[in-house]
């Protein structure tokens, strides 16, 4: 069994309960939610010509490779709704595999960890709340170490619903 980080977001229509659903379709496809950050908000990334979004990040055991995680995850997306609109464009959700362990995979479909994990506060900031003392598998700094070291000048703000 490996601890697999997931970070999930979104910001168009209904983002709450967009969250929501990803997080109780991971739950019964993926294996048992066992931690989760609160929910941040962020201006977008990239193309910031769009909605805010809703961040948060899900920790989840599970024995499935990384081929079938990302298959998993990229089912729950459709199955949500959401729409290709670009590389950084809106979406009702967005699931990213951050870790998969300490594994390192590197294929056509996959790279883990996540390439750009250390150079977003939005993942970085709900990921140091789960777990401050994990290790990027690739440069061996604690994912506090990265959020220290990040040059992401984005705000993440606790959301108040």
């Amino acid at each position: 069994m490996s601890k697999v980080y997931l970070h999930i977001g979104s910001n168009m229509g209904d983002r709450q309960g967009f969250l929501k659903q990803a997080e109780l379709s991971i739950q019964k496809r993926l294996g048992g939610i066992f931690r989760k950050s609160k929910i941040y908000e962020t201006e977008a990334w990239g193309e910031k010509d769009q909605d805010a979004f809703l961040n948060q990040v899900l920790v989840v055991q599970s024995n499935l490779s990384g081929e079938q995680i990302l298959k998993i995850t990229q089912d729950i997306e459709n199955l949500i709704g959401r729409q290709k609109t670009g590389q950084w464009g809106p979406r009702q959700i967005d699931i990213d595999i951050l870790l998969i362990g300490n594994k390192v995979i590197k294929t056509k479909d996959l790279t883990i960890p996540h390439p750009r994990m250390h150079e977003r506060n939005f993942v970085l900031v709900p990921l140091m709340e789960v777990a401050p003392d994990e290790l990027h598998p690739i440069f061996q700094k604690s994912i506090e170490e990265l959020f220290d070291a990040s040059k992401d000048t984005s705000e993440v703000y606790l959301f108040e619903d």
